[in-house]
């Protein structure tokens, strides 16, 4: 059951909280993570930490704009699972439209501010993100399970909104980080899928676990992925934008990657979606910290 309303007599603190909660601080993070790296590796020694901190404040914006607007549409559904009921808006702690003027002022905030701060193509990028995770993800989460890949398209792209702030352009380094933020999602989200997939069926979400009865299809996704996300991480090297010392650590992370996916592909239980999970969560901050180490 969704209650409409916050509780009276809530404490100023407890809103705080909740429009906190409405911005998912740990994705959010971690989307600033990768941007904040994206910009390093795109900037080199023309770093500019006025432009930075912009960057870090419109991705910010941005990421508590979009994943606001996303708990806002989907707050029924939320209501109906048992790890997203204790939500801000499932919960009756905000009303939906505090979260959607949030969410509207945080989207519209960003996008001005990579305008007029940053560039155009970093605000064309932004309006990508909103488009394409609000308006064209979030629906089709209940029409289709490989709503994922539409997903990771709009999820991988603080790698170029980082570049795009450093360099004002989408050379093909750029491209190959997108590909790793890109990649990096479908072993992430289908390890949660694995874990939460009866609480899917209850909100009417379509995932690949609870469709896929033999396994073959979700094990393809999991395993396909990551050796294509292996691949990816080695090619920075390739092309000059690393220092060989890179593939040192690259290559083992890479493996012990691969090896979770792999384990969790063919087994397929909850534990090993936790597994896989931590693995992931693990591995992508770890990778794009070794490349802001071994620039060339």
């Amino acid at each position: 059951m969704v209650v409409e309303s916050p509780a009276p007599g809530g404490s100023l603190w407890g809103r705080l909280r909740a429009f906190a909660e409405l911005t998912k601080p740990r994705i959010g993070l971690l989307l600033l993570a990768v941007a904040a790296c994206s910009y390093y590796l795109g900037a080199g020694r023309s770093f500019d930490r006025g432009r930075f901190a912009v960057l870090i404040a419109a991705v910010a914006l941005l990421a508590a704009g979009v994943l606001s607007l996303n708990q806002y549409f989907e707050r029924e559904r939320d209501g109906r699972m048992q790890r997203t009921r204790g939500r801000p808006l499932p919960s009756g702690r905000l009303r939906p439209g505090q979260a959607l003027w949030f969410g509207l002022a945080g989207t519209v905030s960003s996008v001005l501010l990579f305008a007029l701060a940053v560039n155009l193509l970093s605000a064309a990028v932004a309006v990508f993100t909103v488009v394409s995770y609000v308006l064209i993800y979030t629906p089709l989460k209940t029409m289709t399970a490989y709503h994922t890949t539409m997903g990771a398209l709009s999820g991988g792209t603080p790698t170029l909104l980082g570049w795009a702030a450093a360099r004002g352009s989408l050379e093909p380094p750029a491209w190959i980080l997108f590909a790793l933020l890109f990649l990096w999602q479908f072993p992430h989200f289908l390890a949660i899928n694995l874990m939460y997939r009866e609480d899917y069926a209850r909100a009417g979400i379509r995932v690949l676990p609870g469709e896929d009865l033999r396994g073959t299809r979700t094990a393809v996704a999991i395993i396909a992925p990551t050796v294509l996300l292996f691949a990816a991480s080695l090619l920075p090297v390739a092309m000059r934008l690393l220092n060989p010392i890179y593939l040192i650590f690259a290559v083992p992370l890479g493996a012990l990657f691969l090896i979770a996916a792999v384990r969790t592909a063919v087994r397929q239980e909850k534990r090993d979606g936790r597994f896989l999970l931590e693995a992931s969560v693990l591995y992508l901050p770890c990778i794009f910290l070794l490349m802001t180490l071994t620039l060339a």
